[in-house]
């Protein structure tokens, strides 16, 4: 784990082990079983925990109830987007110890580096849940023979009917909305990452058509069903931001043209002051016949309409005297100087608009929250298995037969059991074949004469196949 927290005073007897693993410590009272079930039952908005099979499992309420006062404390706001609790039995999958997860080489090799691991070969995911699903699948291997067919089913109708050459390009349009999702109940978004949600809304539709054509899959009817459209929230992001914001509301110049329409006003006001200063001038000189009427503006006073000495005693009642010079007086008016507010106030209150523009917006999303997760996690399947089909068509894996009865059997050995792949150049020859096993894999084997296709055991340590410019390592003695 990359994160422990425990009850003061609890020393574990293994902490040494936890390399790289925080361990933070909370008060008794986080762990307390009334205070943990009242803040559970409120975040979920349920009476109690009935609902999700939980209500017998002190420990294990204590322990959530912890949790979640952790991250409301970390976070310092609410965390809607943590709807549910999930049971996790040692029944439910297969348990893998730390020492065998490492010898595995599962996620990480020896050195810690993800280069040549079982993940390394297999993860061409196109988004970034998809690869962390994959992990995490990897880390806790499922037990239910019934899910695991399914799996395989919807591997192999991609695989047959090559669905995954279509899918891979428009999952990687989608990006990490998952992450998003995070960010917007927070209200933590930022404009791009708006921009990438409505990107992924946008995918939604020839996603689900793909599928659609697998109709007779329990499993893809299930993961199309959960992906949903929201057309509303699409046109809602497409109306209110524009195609290339700022990396940061603070900086203003997110919202769109015509999204608001005191917006717009405010943002009108900034620009075309120049213009209003013409037109105004124009105006005066027209209604007071005062050829040498001058608008202007500086940052001691402000704007001002500027008369020559000569012709200052010809003025409108409503003109109010602002500056008095060698040659010319200055003058404002009424509406001279409700425009001068509003000019050198209008970009702070444009901002401040825009900020609470983008907050309601965020606002709005995060009421979606429900539906989007719901199609975070069938889009994040959907691309392990499209990846399944990928890897499977590319390096000619098999799908396996599933039995009840428990035991090893190997009857035969062939290409199909690759399970790394380690590209070497085409010009390795047998004797160096035997240096980069024995330096790389400390592995000591004879190398056939014929080394380009053969396979060959060394006892109770390594099966490797040699294919042309391939090394493929199938087991290791680890896993014995």
């Amino acid at each position: 784990p990359a994160e422990l927290i425990l009850p003061e005073g609890l020393q574990l007897a293994y902490a040494p082990n936890l390399h790289n693993c925080a361990i933070k410590q909370r008060p008794l009272l986080d762990f307390d079983y009334t205070a943990a079930l009242q803040n559970l039952c409120a975040q979920f908005m349920v009476q109690d925990l009935t609902g999700f099979g939980i209500s017998g499992l002190k420990l294990a309420i204590c322990a959530a109830g912890c949790l979640l006062n952790y991250v409301l404390q970390t976070q310092r706001t609410t965390v809607p987007h943590i709807k549910a609790l999930n049971i996790e039995t040692n029944t439910d999958s297969i348990q893998i110890d730390a020492q065998s997860r490492k010898n595995l080489e599962l996620a990480s090799n020896l050195q810690g580096q993800q280069q040549h691991t079982l993940l390394h070969v297999i993860d061409h995911t196109a988004t970034a849940m998809g690869s962390r699903l994959l992990k995490r699948w990897l880390g806790r291997p499922i037990r239910d023979h019934l899910a695991i067919q399914q799996r395989h089913q919807v591997v192999s109708l991609f695989k047959q009917q090559q669905l995954y050459l279509a899918l891979a390009p428009k999952l990687k349009q989608i990006g990490d909305i998952e992450r998003i999702l995070s960010r917007i109940a927070l209200l933590t978004a930022r404009p791009r990452d708006l921009i990438n949600l409505r990107q992924a809304l946008g995918e939604l539709p020839a996603i689900k058509n793909i599928l659609a054509v697998l109709t007779d899959t329990q499993l893809i009817l299930e993961l199309n069903s959960n992906i949903y459209l929201l057309p509303a929230t699409c046109e809602l992001l497409q109306r209110a931001i524009i195609d290339n914001p700022p990396s940061l509301i603070r900086d203003g110049g997110v919202i769109a043209a015509g999204y608001d329409s005191e917006l717009d006003r405010l943002r009108a006001i900034h620009t075309d002051a120049d213009s209003y200063l013409l037109n105004l001038e124009i105006q005066e000189r027209k209604n007071t016949g005062l050829s040498t009427l001058k608008v202007g503006y500086n940052r001691v006073h402000g704007y001002f309409i500027e008369l020559s000495r000569a012709q200052s005693h010809n003025l409108p009642a409503h003109y109010q005297r602002r500056q008095t010079l060698k040659n010319v007086e200055r003058y404002i008016t009424p509406e001279l100087k409700t425009f001068e507010d509003q000019v050198l106030s209008s970009r702070e209150r444009a901002l401040a608009r825009e900020k609470h523009l983008y907050e309601e917006l965020q606002l709005t999303l995060k009421q979606e929250i429900p539906k989007l997760q719901t199609t975070v996690q069938a889009l994040a399947t959907i691309d392990v298995l499209q990846n399944f089909a990928q890897r499977a068509d590319e390096l000619n894996y098999n799908c396996p037969k599933l039995t009840d009865v428990p035991g090893i059997t190997i009857t035969a050995l062939n290409a199909g059991t690759n399970i790394f792949r380690f590209q070497l150049s085409k010009e390795v020859d047998g004797k160096k074949l035997q240096t980069t096993l024995r330096n790389v894999y400390n592995v000591r084997i004879p190398v056939p004469p014929d080394s380009n296709s053969h396979t060959f055991i060394t006892a109770n340590e390594t099966l490797l196949y040699r294919d042309n410019n391939f090394i493929v390592e199938a087991f290791k003695k680890a896993m014995v």
